[in-house]
């Protein structure tokens, strides 16, 4: 009978313990997607929407190149000046400001979200219209558009010269590497069809 008694106390015992467990795993992937949508904000949302659609760019695009250029803060400077939540720096600035007959934006307004989200979606979608995927048009956003086409006319960095199968600096390697990451993360946290 003492044998019996132990085994009824221990199955409640494996139950609780069992449930614990199961609470705790769920809490946890729970506080794992707060953190993930807490480190992958949706801010400055109506103006990501017009210019990414305006722009035909995939919207979880724009929000990852904001997360991993500025961190979403319009007042972002970078080492080499870059401004703003996409970080432009004063000769792209002046390049888009061209093409877009922008006659009255100064480069002080890289600091208005609004703006600088415009002139960011333009550029991005010029990139992605002359290289054809996202990963080229963000090693050329971060090395430039003359880099980057020499790494596509360069056997030793692309075979088929779209696709770039080694970026050879390292930094823009990694950049290229948190776009991905950070897009998919947006689409996994906030993509209705996914």
């Amino acid at each position: 009978m003492t044998k019996y008694r132990r085994k009824r106390r221990v199955l409640p015992a494996v139950v609780i313990t069992v449930v614990i467990a199961a609470l705790l795993g769920t809490a946890g992937w729970f506080g794992w997607g707060y953190y993930q949508r807490y480190t992958h904000p949706l801010r400055y949302e109506s103006y990501v929407e017009k210019y990414s659609r305006e722009n035909g760019l995939d919207k979880y695009l724009v929000y990852a190149v904001i997360k991993t250029e500025s961190g979403f803060d319009p007042g972002a400077v970078s080492n080499v000046g870059a401004r703003g939540l996409m970080q432009i720096m004063e000769d792209t600035f002046d390049w888009v400001k061209f093409r877009l007959g922008d006659e009255d934006t100064r480069y002080l307004d890289m600091y208005d979200p609004e703006t600088n989200i415009r002139y960011g979606c333009w550029l991005v979608g010029y990139l992605y219209n002359e290289f054809g995927n996202v990963d080229t048009a963000m090693a050329a956003y971060h090395a430039g558009r003359g880099q980057v086409n020499e790494w596509l006319a360069d056997k030793e960095y692309s075979s088929d010269g779209v696709h770039l199968d080694v970026i050879p600096i390292s930094d823009t390697a990694h950049y290229v590497s948190k776009i991905d990451r950070a897009m998919d993360t947006y689409k996994k946290l906030y993509d209705e069809k996914g």
